[in-house]
């Protein structure tokens, strides 16, 4: 059987063309067409909603696998690298920028997001306090395992893996393996 990316790959000629030929409808039309493929279960849907990313997404690399159940808010700030898989389940706010990098893994049940509330003081009701948005970044070869929780203003440098129901609240070095609530390392990858 051959792997998906090689079929893929042969296929880029056929996708191009349609991503090309996609450009003439609105980003509007786009939203509503990943909403609508949102619960779809099938190949046919995961590459619509890659048409709908390469045309409303910052940026949209190459091989970007949405598989169903994904829920993508503020895509205009969303930047997604090459061979990028986010499966069913998964909550991602980029109302204040995600970048994801190149051959990044994320699995099932995970949220990301990119703002958080804001709770100084002490005279106001939490939720009237509004939020603040901070950019999350994710770098190239990451392995986000399933159910975890990357907060606002995280970094994940490459070459690491966030163990599955972690929750991450700070940066995460180089080459290692983070677990626990709150995400703390594991072991170094050698």
């Amino acid at each position: 059987m051959k792997r998906k990316r090689e079929v893929i790959e042969k296929l880029s000629g056929i996708i191009n063309i349609v991503i090309m030929l996609s450009k003439i409808f609105p980003k509007s039309f786009y939203l509503f067409l990943l909403k609508f493929t949102r619960h779809h279960d099938n190949y046919i849907a995961m590459f619509i909603r890659y048409i709908c990313l390469k045309n409303i997404a910052k940026n949209c690399g190459e091989n970007v696998a949405v598989f169903s159940g994904v829920y993508l808010h503020r895509v205009h700030q969303l930047e997604l690298g090459d061979n990028v898989s986010i499966h069913p389940m998964c909550y991602i706010n980029a109302s204040g920028g995600i970048k994801i990098g190149n051959d990044v893994s994320i699995a099932h049940g995970t949220t990301i997001l990119s703002e958080e509330h804001k709770f100084s003081s002490i005279e106001l009701n939490i939720r009237d306090q509004g939020c603040e948005l901070k950019q999350t970044v994710i770098d190239n070869n990451v392995w986000i395992g399933a159910g975890c929780r990357i907060l606002a203003g995280c970094k994940i440098n490459s070459g690491s893996i966030v163990a599955a129901g972690a929750v991450v609240k700070n940066e995460v070095r180089k080459n290692v393996i983070v677990g626990g609530v709150p995400a703390k390392i594991i072991k170094e990858r050698k």
